[in-house]
């Protein structure tokens, strides 16, 4: 897990699902029955008003974590800069047998439309759920990808970027193929859990005959605000993860993160490459070691993230400091350490994972850990060289298992009444 959080950048929305109180439009049956539950107002067979009858109530507005909205259309695709949000779902679908690409075209279409609709805080424009009504945008973004495999499937194999060439196999991977790779990625955030799984539900549905499912991901961070002060988020080995990733404000974020214009292949201009992997975090091992024991291995403080050198969170690593016995005070395998791009060669990602917990297995030992999602405009200068230097000696690697691996081609952001992929699949 490279020692690197994205900034926090939320655009205010106000999207409601169905009239408001007050609004010129009357009180809808959802409305009314709010209404009625809120005022003790119960309806006998003849519609009469039995017990206390009072004035509507004012219509309550959503919170600012309710109303904040990320924008489908853009230069990039959403869930790549906004800020962490609190419940998140990954998938992956592969194309059914005989579809291709005029098959894989109409999902693309399909899929750009809910996700538009869902992202404004809108119904599905089909068959939708209602899982989500009431709730607001809430953060939501719907990101799209396209695996190794797509392209053989759809008859664009000249298409295919070089950057998506399968990753090397790591010493650290006991890989579950079942629920690696895949034709398409779906990420899905949101900071409501029901307005997540509800697009998550939407964007199955809307795969129908045309895909199925390949493996499905749930994850969770903590919910804006659940802090006194915005800070970088957790992991659950309780320390303060992402203290390094590149900021938008960097001069070389961009180039480090996305695929420079006119691109190579020119489809992926604007676009990024996402590493998913799944990392089993062995917590009874981790919980075993005293916190300062904990700090040796990551190299930093637990309580505030600064590295062991001193400082704060932000202050430089002195890699060189050494203590009283000429010991280096940030280990040589300490993960912070091995981690900085310029132990790396100068390799970059942009970290966003989510945490995740699936319960536990029959001796008690919990199954949890870290998704794992990073982003970067070249994987092979990106995570490739980061995780084989984590290969070679990460005091982390003891506590931590890869269990599940992808890398997918995400493209850049769809114009206004454009779909995701379209200059790949019609291009």
């Amino acid at each position: 897990m490279p020692d690197q959080s994205p900034q926090e950048s939320r655009t205010p929305g106000s999207a409601l699902r169905g009239p408001v109180a007050g609004s010129g439009e009357g009180l809808s049956r959802r409305t009314l029955l709010g209404t009625a539950g809120a005022t003790g107002i119960v309806l006998g067979s003849a519609g009469g008003a039995i017990g206390y009858a009072a004035a509507p109530a004012p219509a309550t507005p959503l919170t600012s974590i309710g109303s904040e909205r990320a924008m489908f259309h853009g230069k990039h695709q959403s869930g790549i800069t906004e800020a962490l949000q609190a419940r998140g779902h990954i998938a992956a679908f592969d194309l059914v047998a005989g579809a291709g690409r005029k098959e894989a075209t109409t999902l693309l279409r399909r899929w750009s439309t809910t996700a538009e609709r869902l992202m404004a805080g809108e119904a599905a424009a089909h068959d939708d759920t209602d899982v989500a009504r009431d709730a607001g945008p809430s953060s939501l973004t719907i990101t799209f990808g396209f695996g190794h495999s797509f392209f053989q499937r759809t008859g664009l194999e000249k298409q295919r970027p070089t950057a998506l060439d399968p990753l090397p196999d790591f010493s650290s991977d006991h890989l579950d193929r079942a629920r690696s790779d895949g034709d398409l990625w779906v990420q899905i955030g949101a900071n409501d859990p029901l307005v997540a799984f509800h697009a998550l539900r939407a964007v199955q549905k809307d795969a129908g005959g045309t895909a199925h499912l390949r493996w499905q991901m749930n994850g969770f961070n903590r919910t804006p605000g659940a802090t006194a002060r915005p800070m970088t988020a957790r992991n659950l080995m309780g320390q303060i993860d992402g203290t390094g990733n590149p900021k938008p404000i960097d001069p070389d974020f961009d180039r480090r993160i996305f695929v420079p214009a006119p691109g190579e292949p020119a489809w992926m201009a604007n676009g990024s490459y996402a590493v998913v992997r799944r990392i089993r975090m062995l917590l009874d091992d981790w919980e075993k070691l005293s916190p300062s024991a904990q700090e040796q291995v990551i190299g930093r403080r637990k309580d505030n993230g600064a590295p062991l050198s001193g400082g704060g969170e932000a202050t430089p690593m002195d890699l060189q400091k050494t203590d009283s016995t000429g010991a280096y005070v940030v280990p040589l395998n300490a993960h912070a350490r091995i981690t900085r791009p310029d132990q790396s060669g100068g390799a970059a990602m942009l970290r966003r994972p989510f945490s995740y917990h699936d319960g536990f297995d029959a001796d008690g030992t919990p199954d949890a850990g870290l998704l794992f999602i990073c982003w970067q405009a070249d994987p092979l200068r990106g995570f490739v060289p980061v995780q084989r230097k984590l290969d070679r000696g990460d005091a982390l690697s003891t506590f931590i298992r890869h269990e599940a691996s992808g890398l997918f081609a995400v493209p850049g952001g769809a114009a206004k009444g454009e779909y995701v992929g379209q200059r790949l699949l019609e291009g």
